[in-house]
């Protein structure tokens, strides 16, 4: 494990004087136009998020005098390449060399960056077309100090390959030599600037351009959260109120305190329901090292209140949704009569279906070094959304924002909790109650499935009814599950907007008759977005349904499938009650269903759907679209006579947009194969008396490498062209694994999985 004392790791995020500072010493520092908005005008996608949107060079890029690039990243690395499709986008468009392109990533500062929290697949999706302007202003400036030096006009002279060249006169000089004047240019208002065509790219959309942080990563250099070293620095563990909304009664830390190593034992304060992003409270064991903290912690005397969720079980309140699925609520969207259509069917199919809660789970858990003193407030972490804790930390200790300093490190593993900063708060508290000594705080991993953030527990009953030819007429979905909202909101009970939008309401077969109901549901835990976030539940249920209406017509599951998407068109959001739209213009990212034919006819083909099988052998096809991408998955599977379950092959086809980093989109798809059929047949977390029954991987399952599937196919479908918008990459590809799975184990044994995780289901 690497140790840094706080200079070097602070040297790991640049400060704004550090990057101020290069500009004086002769670096190319190129600064900043976030262009305004009227009043009037409706804001979508990066310019609607909190701090907006920033193109401009001089924030972002630096040229040292001997050609290095450097490139500002501030977005999360968490496995997802980040940082090497920036760099691959910006070389491209500043005609540099990658190889000289070095990547740092971005403290946190929203006001100075634009937003920095890295969820909703949004990275590129946001600011391609942004880190393209930085790339190309920046090479409008080279080339403008070049031709002023050679007295040519500047149409004469062209960005090629860290240099700059001209080709009448054979004359070339290299960009750091240009640097240091090139830095006094203005920087080229967005609307002259050429962008390159995509025949002129040498790096997006290639596939053989490894991670630019590769070899730090594989030979153990790499900087995590959980590797922070400060000087001088203690460690803590916390013991958290075991049931959500507990508060500490009596403790005794004598046994603790008498533990070599420990320091102190610090109360902390409880967070009233709903706590969002704050501490649950407990009891913080303070110490020499980690170990001595834990056996302090194990050692504590403690006495709890429950209090009000002391009763959460998660049978009963399996029990309880599917009761509230029975009966009527919310319509969040009702396109002709469903009524009247089911009534006048000529057979009606049902089917419930149920997911349980489940852990994000990274492999790093949560961890935080923070030091706080009366004029500063640092933090290095592993973090997605370093603005929140800045905010937080800024109001808790009552210091201006540009005093609360987020060292963002690499994540091993983020999934959607590490964009709620409870831990680093944690930290933050213990360090000002050692008087501003460094704290780092660590979740074991009994913490972090114990105290975490769950995805949400959820029912969805499906009724259809069809025609004499298993047409179906009529579709009515109730959704049921506690709403994220619930950790904001006191009493929230029904689904946002954004939950209802990811696969819900915006169902897209072709069915006269929809009515979509959500039945209030209450929250007993922390509920957090989780990869693909309601999608899960959603494409589950309705993609199984598609599938139960196929055998109930006598038809081809994947001929259905594509009879129920019906003409190819493009679906306005607000017909089908959408929005939300992730955020998006409407106008740019309507439903487009023929992409998502396009998708589920190729990852058949490529499936060798129809293909005779051995016995005990099933294909099954599911197909979604979510974060404004289109995926298919077709998943073999065998299943002996014993019931034990293998998944010979899978194959799955996606349609993003334009690909940037080839390699990196295949990495996530094969991840959210893996991950997908992890929470399918083993994912589970359970409650009795209010309390999360597992606490570590013996018990909270995740699929092993037997279990994995034996050969993952991953095809790209890429319109041509890079002038359409994006769609996101990594969370798409997990919300159609489950439904394939379930699909081609009924077509493998005939029988039906509507409950998740599938585990003995089959024996």
């Amino acid at each position: 494990m690497n140790t840094l004392n706080a200079n070097e790791i602070a040297n790991l995020s640049l400060s704004r004087r550090d990057f101020l500072r290069g500009l004086a010493a002769g670096t190319f520092v190129l600064a900043t136009g976030l262009r305004p908005a009227s009043a009037e005008e409706t804001r979508y996608g990066a310019e609607a998020m909190s701090g907006g949107l920033r193109d401009d060079p001089r924030i972002f890029l630096s040229i040292e005098d001997d050609g290095t690039v450097s490139l500002l990243c501030h977005r999360a690395e968490m496995g997802q390449g980040v940082r090497t499709s920036w760099a691959m986008v910006v070389a491209d468009e500043l005609e540099a060399d990658l190889a000289r392109v070095k990547v740092l990533q971005a403290p946190g500062d929203e006001a100075r960056f634009g937003n920095q929290n890295t969820d909703g697949s949004r990275s590129m999706r946001h600011h391609f077309q942004a880190l393209r302007r930085i790339g190309a202003a920046a090479r409008r400036m080279l080339e403008e100090e070049a031709a002023a030096r050679w007295g040519v006009p500047v149409a004469e002279v062209r960005a090629t390959q860290h240099e700059v060249v001209h080709a009448a006169s054979e004359r070339r000089i290299g960009f750091g030599a240009l640097a240091r004047d090139a830095a006094l240019r203005p920087v080229p208002a967005a609307d002259t600037l050429v962008l390159k065509t995509p025949d002129q790219f040498r790096y997006i959309g290639r596939g053989d351009i490894g991670l630019v942080d590769n070899d730090d990563i594989t030979t153990g250099r790499a900087m995590y959260g959980i590797d922070a070293r400060i000087e001088g620095m203690v460690h803590a563990v916390i013991a958290r109120p075991p049931v959500y909304g507990g508060t500490l009664r009596r403790y005794d830390a004598s046994r603790a305190l008498q533990v070599p190593g420990v320091l102190k034992v610090v109360p902390i304060e409880e967070t009233p329901i709903p706590s969002a992003f704050q501490p649950l409270g407990g009891l913080a064991v303070i110490a020499d090292t980690t170990y001595a903290a834990i056996e302090g912690r194990a050692r504590l005397d403690i006495e709890w209140d429950d209090g009000p969720n002391a009763g959460y079980d998660s049978e009963s309140y399996r029990e309880a949704l599917a009761g509230a699925a029975n009966r009527p609520g919310k319509v969040v969207r009702n396109n002709g009569d469903v009524d009247a259509a089911l009534a006048g069917a000529a057979r009606r199919v049902e089917a419930t279906y149920y997911i349980p809660h489940v852990a994000h789970a990274p492999m790093e858990p949560p961890s935080a070094t923070a030091r706080v003193t009366d004029e500063l407030c640092e933090v290095w972490s592993s973090v997605q959304n370093p603005e929140a804790i800045r905010s937080d930390l800024s109001k808790r200790f009552a210091l201006p924002l540009d005093k609360v300093v987020v060292h963002a490190l690499l994540l091993g593993g983020g999934f959607g909790r590490k964009s709620k900063p409870d831990f680093a708060s944690e930290a933050a508290i213990l360090s000002r109650a050692m008087d501003g000594r460094p704290v780092k705080l660590t979740f074991t991993r009994e913490d972090d499935l114990q105290h975490g953030y769950l995805h949400t527990v959820s029912v969805a009953r499906l009724e259809a009814g069809l025609d004499a030819q298993g047409r179906p007429q009529a579709w009515l979905h109730r959704t049921v599950a506690p709403t994220i909202q619930s950790i904001f909101v006191p009493n929230a009970q029904e689904s946002g907007a954004f939950e209802l939008a990811m696969g819900a309401v915006d169902m897209p077969f072709a069915i006269p008759n929809v009515r979509v109901e959500n039945p209030p549901a209450q929250a007993h835990t922390r509920i957090g977005w989780f990869r693909s976030v309601s999608n899960i539940p959603h494409a589950f249920a309705i993609q199984s349904f598609a599938a139960e209406l196929a055998a109930a017509a006598g038809r081809d599951p994947k001929d259905y499938l594509l009879e129920l998407l019906g003409p190819d068109r493009l679906i306005d959001p607000a017909s089908v009650s959408d929005h939300w739209l992730y955020g998006e213009d409407p106008q740019r990212y309507a439903f487009d269903t023929a992409r998502l034919r396009g998708v589920i006819e190729r990852a058949a083909q490529e499936a060798g759907w129809g293909r005779s099988l051995p016995t005990g052998h099933g294909l099954g096809i599911a197909a979604h679209r979510s974060f404004v991408s289109y995926a298919a998955v077709v998943v073999e599977v065998a299943v002996d006579t014993e019931g034990r379950l293998t998944v010979p092959r899978v194959d799955i086809a996606f349609d993003c947009g334009a690909v940037i980093n080839p390699d990196r989109v295949r990495a996530q798809l094969e991840g959210a194969v893996i991950q997908g059929v992890s929470l399918a047949t083993v994912g589970e977390i359970t409650f009795k008396a209010g309390r999360v029954e597992q606490s570590n991987f013996h018990n909270y399952e995740v699929t092993r490498i037997d279990a994995a599937p034996r050969q993952i196919h991953t095809h790209l479908v890429t319109p041509s062209g890079f002038d359409a918008p994006l769609g996101g990459v990594g969370e798409p590809g997990l919300p159609p694994v489950a439904p394939a799975l379930t699909n081609a184990i009924f077509a493998a044994t005939g029988k039906r999985i509507r409950r998740l995780p599938i585990r003995n289901q089959l024996a």
